[in-house]
């Protein structure tokens, strides 16, 4: 089966694609194009997966650049031959791929064209709020770019409608940032509803990023085509697959 691949053209003419999980080789709960190690899926099969993505944008699998993700806004300058505990990282490299892994959080890839940087980011609710896209961009700039040129472009991610949370949860952001209050809308039992996406979207324009754009999918919502840790645990899931984002110079 052929791969999912979703792009957008605000990072072209750059290789990059945001990874659905159709055209893998996993099966059961993992059925399709899993690409996480840390899941309970075969590490054979989940090579295989990463293997297809990476030959998707003319890669070889030694050449993708990974991360243990750890939900924070630590930046690395990338190196397939090591995979640091970082949310971030970013190249100047070329013919290195940037790989992000998500399940319902925001992956984010950046492009400035002109000076060849790139940069990839896990951004859930923690590294979105301790600052990882802010501190991508930055890590840009010491290569180079320059934040007004960056294009971003946020791919599947929880959307709204599916992202319910509690008063504790909003009480965080509200703490920090007063403006927070915009991404959130009522909810039943005094909980409220999060705008994940739109957050990230203001988070970069704050960073002063030239162009930025999501995707508009969610992956709560559409099962047949994306994983996704909430709807796995509404489902009374024991694992869930995880999704691949890939840029490259």
């Amino acid at each position: 089966m052929t791969l999912d691949r979703i792009t957008h053209p605000a990072l072209d003419p750059l290789p990059h694609a945001f990874f659905g999980r159709a055209g893998g080789a996993s099966s059961g709960v993992f059925a399709g194009l899993n690409c996480g190690l840390a899941s309970q899926d075969q590490h054979e099969v989940v090579r295989l997966n990463r293997a297809r993505a990476a030959a998707a944008l003319d890669l070889q699998p030694d050449a993708l650049a990974g991360l243990r993700q750890v939900h924070s806004a630590r930046v690395v300058m990338a190196d397939p031959a090591l995979r640091p505990e970082a949310d971030a990282q970013v190249t100047d490299r070329p013919g290195i791929g940037l790989a992000i892994l998500t399940a319902d959080c925001q992956p984010v890839l950046f492009a400035d064209p002109e000076a060849r940087v790139i940069g990839a980011a896990h951004a859930g609710w923690k590294g979105a709020l301790a600052g990882v896209i802010e501190a991508t961009v930055a890590a840009m700039e010491t290569l180079g770019a320059r934040a007004d040129r960056i294009a971003a472009v946020i791919g599947p991610t929880i959307s709204r409608a599916a992202y319910e949370t509690g008063p504790e949860f909003r009480a965080r952001f509200l703490a920090e940032d007063p403006d927070s209050a915009q991404f959130f809308t009522p909810g039943a039992d005094g909980h409220a509803q999060f705008d994940l996406p739109g957050y990230g979207l203001e988070r970069l324009r704050r960073a002063g990023v030239g162009r930025a754009h999501w995707t508009g999918h969610c992956t709560y919502g559409d099962p047949a085509r994306f994983y996704s840790c909430r709807r796995a645990a509404h489902l009374g899931e024991a694992d869930f697959g995880r999704l691949i984002s890939i840029i490259r110079l």
